[in-house]
């Protein structure tokens, strides 16, 4: 995109989710940063110009390959997919088919000879709602299976070696599959933990970044989770007891537990990583506004838990967290207190402590956790100094990324966004408006829709999804608003009132079945159009498993199966076939 463009600038107003070397943050309006790599950071300083206004001059943070792959689809699910085998009981995978790309012409036309002209602007993946999970941790909600099967799947022991074939498989692409360009970057948009706990926060950062990693908390020599309890309502893989899915044809898997806990190694990603906060990254269960809550800190950390409940207290339970009137988990803690004595004794753990926003941001910007950068993946000191988890980034010389903080400090798992933070918003689209931008949340538009006041900053009134839009639809550089939440593959055309227009790309979780990450290139096609494509990949596991394998790999492929089968498990979330792999075509503002 040209510096001199001409553009409809936005109107003002606050309205409503190979390694790189590491890099430096340079501090811009808000307490964010833009990611610099460390010789453009000196090369910018010496020009004298706003550090703002410096970053906007940034090349791109990948060079440029050689010759164009293109269409490079190998590994992609333009070429293949694992596909189900049979129509019920436990379904075996197989290597089946891709899913077509599907052109959507809701906000602009498909114009012929586009593919001969375009150039590529930027292209990234984007990983959502990885939930690693211990799932030995005494605060899990594993009893509620009584009622509702999605409260524990068979799969959930293996969320660490799913997200490392993911990222395997991320680095195993060799460019963008339309335009061949190098992926500039990754994003994770929240709920990359799944419980708050410092475990798993740990998994998830030397997952990103590269390490060996042991799933496991408490005795490292015993499991002491549901899936050794005994406990007929949970898959017990190690054991002969017929419990409830092994009577849906799930197997017995002998040294699956002693398996699923040790030492697993990661590569970690090839390229730089950001990161947008969560729900279940905020708060205990995703949904209480509880930190220091000492009742809830002792629990998590201590030495009980409970394994059990019968399914008419189950349901209760199961109620009233839906009704979500209990944000700071006071009828929780009096539940827990009520059920003392059914709980199980279990090895404490004081790594299992929940994390504050604080610790979330201090954990990215350690050096331990670098990778291929940039230093705090987004964050930088002065989000610990301001409190703050939002922040933008240049992409490329034509593109910015803002990542938001669309979860709700007062409690309740749907988001919600500040009115300082919408202010925020507004100013940097508005300084950058020669800018193409790409904004990441956690949260759709369509579940922010929790406006409870943020108890550190009550005079700081909450804004939906609904205000975000009506923002967005004033500021003609916004191209796409990327985010998770819904584990769900959907695909939304947001056509501004005011001319702009934007896709919402809503991706389906890695912990539930399909399991998949999206890349998204940008492009103009040279007519007065842009394009955005996406496409979905899958893990680097093989989709047929071999119940003899339990190697990290083989844990990683039956992750996948596992998931499939879950009881309960829906069979819409990967959504439509346009909600899928796609050509977005948006007019150029």
């Amino acid at each position: 995109m040209s510096r001199t463009r001409s553009r409809t600038g936005p109107t003002p107003g606050v309205h409503r989710r190979s390694v790189l070397a590491a890099a430096t943050a340079v501090a811009v309006a808000g307490g964010t940063g833009y990611a610099l790599r460390p010789d453009e950071a000196g090369a910018a300083a010496a020009t004298g110009a706003p550090a703002a206004d410096r970053a906007a001059a940034l090349a791109s943070s990948r060079p440029a390959p050689a010759a164009p792959l293109t269409p490079y689809t190998r590994g992609t699910t333009l070429a293949s997919l694992a596909t189900p085998r049979g129509t019920s009981g436990y379904r075996r995978l197989a290597d089946g088919p891709g899913w077509p790309r599907v052109v959507r012409t809701a906000l602009a036309p498909a114009r012929a000879g586009r593919a001969g002209r375009r150039t590529a602007l930027a292209a990234f993946v984007q990983l959502t709602d990885l939930h690693l999970i211990d799932t030995q941790h005494p605060l899990r909600l594993e009893y509620l299976r009584a009622t509702d099967p999605h409260a524990w799947r068979p799969q959930e022991a293996l969320t660490v070696q799913g997200a490392i074939a993911m990222v395997e498989r991320i680095n195993a692409l060799r460019g963008a599959p339309v335009t061949g360009a190098p992926l500039h970057f990754a994003m994770t948009t929240g709920d990359n933990t799944d419980n708050n706990s410092r475990t798993e926060l740990e998994w998830f950062l030397t997952v990103m970044s590269g390490g060996r990693v042991t799933p496991n908390s408490g005795d490292p020599r015993h499991y002491e989770g549901v899936q050794n309890s005994g406990l007929t309502q949970y898959w017990q893989p190690d054991a002969a007891v017929r419990d409830a899915d092994k009577k849906l044809g799930f197997p017995q898997l002998e040294g699956f537990l002693a398996a699923a806990t040790r030492e697993a190694r990661s590569p970690g990603l090839g390229l730089p990583w950001y990161s947008t906060v969560g729900n279940h990254d905020a708060m205990p269960l995703g949904c209480f506004a509880s930190h220091g809550d000492s009742y809830l800190t002792e629990l998590a950390v201590g030495g009980r838990k409970l394994m059990e409940l019968s399914a008419a207290e189950a349901d209760r339970l199961q109620k009233a967290l839906r009704a979500a009137d209990d944000p700071e988990g006071a009828q929780y803690r009096e539940f827990l207190k009520a059920h003392a004595r059914a709980m199980r004794p279990v090895t404490p753990d004081e790594k299992r402590a929940p994390f504050t926003p604080a610790d979330y941001l201090k954990a990215h910007l350690d050096p331990a956790h670098l990778g291929p950068g940039p230093a705090g993946h987004g964050y930088s000191a002065d989000n610990v100094a301001a409190g703050t988890q939002y922040y933008s980034f240049r992409v490329s010389d034509d593109v910015i990324g803002i990542s938001l903080d669309t979860t709700d400090p007062g409690g309740h798992y749907q988001g919600s966004i500040g009115a300082a933070q919408l202010r925020w918003l507004e100013r940097t689209l508005t300084q950058h408006a020669d800018s193409w931008a790409v904004l990441f949340s956690h949260h759709t538009s369509t579940s922010m829709d929790n406006t409870r006041p943020d108890p550190a900053h009550p005079d700081d009134p909450r804004h939906t999804g609904a205000d975000l839009l009506a923002l967005l639809g004033r500021h003609r550089n916004v191209l796409a608003w990327v985010n998770g939440h819904v584990h769900r593959n959907v695909i939304t055309p947001h056509p501004g009132a005011e001319g702009g227009s934007f896709w919402e790309i809503s991706t389906a979780s890695h912990v539930d079945h399909p399991q998949l990450a999206r890349i998204v290139e940008l492009t103009d096609n040279k007519d007065g159009t842009l394009s955005l494509f996406t496409t979905l990949v899958e893990s680097a596991a093989p989709a047929r498993t071999d119940f003899t394998d339990l190697s990290q790999t083989g844990l990683a492929a039956l992750y996948r199966e596992l998931s499939l089968n879950a009881p309960g498990a829906s069979t819409v979330l990967g959504g439509e076939p346009a909600d899928r792999n796609t050509e977005l075509l948006l007019r150029k503002g």
